[in-house]
């Protein structure tokens, strides 16, 4: 399922630069052949709107641009069958394909770690239940925990933040407007940040300190409609980091005995 709400958003783009970007999408098996001008005209706009978009969209040109757009294109028009099979298969290597263990060790040294200040989870829609269980796992690991999503007030934040001295965020596209404006508030104020998006560059991985990548199936279904492992793996990759955290735990207790 094509959904281009995350791809459009935060870009200032007029609605004639939308209707293009929902053409060419729709389009993907041909437009390439069509080229710029044949895609204005049916467009009913100029060659130079096609560009202008392409270079907001953060793409050199139109060619860079389809070539971005195609693969998430063809994956978001998989079969159900294929895409069943690809979220039973999940391995070490998904996660350390995108991700390492420095990663991992950055996010125990700079998070969990942390003993006098809070940890402030944030998220919205589906990742607000992800973000739900790690703030419960944290709490029962002893960490100062504070846990917030889309439907609490931004001074949940913002009255906290002295007090904060971590601040963890989760979003599937990496395009959530609410969760960009908290991590441009913890940057202002000196607050770690950590992210956990899908895998492909996007605007929440580029602004976070520490940004952990997890495959996501279906790049372009962002209101979760289709079976997807990324829910899945992300949970499995929170036990993954506190798995090392434990260890790192046991064995600094094992060397001081």
């Amino acid at each position: 399922m094509v959904d281009i709400s995350k791809i459009v958003q935060g870009k200032n783009l007029t609605e004639i630069e939308i209707q293009v970007v929902q053409y060419i999408i729709t389009n993907i098996d041909t437009v390439l052949q069509m080229g710029v001008r044949k895609i204005a005209k049916e467009n009913f706009t100029s060659p130079a709107t096609v560009i202008r978009l392409s270079k907001k969209l953060g793409y050199s040109g139109f060619v860079e641009l389809y070539y971005q757009l195609l693969p998430l294109v063809k994956k978001a028009a998989v079969s159900q069958s294929e895409v069943v099979g690809d979220f039973l298969e999940i391995s070490e290597k998904d996660f350390l394909d995108y991700n390492s263990m420095e990663d991992v060790q950055e996010f125990i040294q700079n998070v969990l770690n942390l003993r006098q200040s809070y940890i402030f989870i944030y998220a919205t829609g589906f990742s607000a239940i992800a973000a739900e269980y790690l703030y419960k796992k944290l709490l029962v690991l002893g960490r100062k925990t504070i846990f917030a999503s889309g439907m609490d007030s931004i001074g949940v934040f913002e009255n906290n933040m002295e007090d904060i001295g971590a601040l963890v965020v989760i979003s599937k596209s990496g395009e959530t407007q609410l969760i960009i404006d908290k991590l441009q508030a913890a940057k202002e104020n000196n607050i770690f940040t950590v992210s956990f998006t899908k895998e492909i560059e996007n605007r929440i991985a580029r602004l976070s300190d520490l940004n952990f990548k997890i495959i996501d199936h279906n790049k372009l279904d962002d209101r979760n409609v289709l079976p997807n492992s990324f829910f899945p793996s992300l949970m499995l990759m929170f036990e993954f980091i506190i798995k090392q955290y434990v260890e790192t735990i046991i064995t600094k207790k094992d060397l001081n005995e």
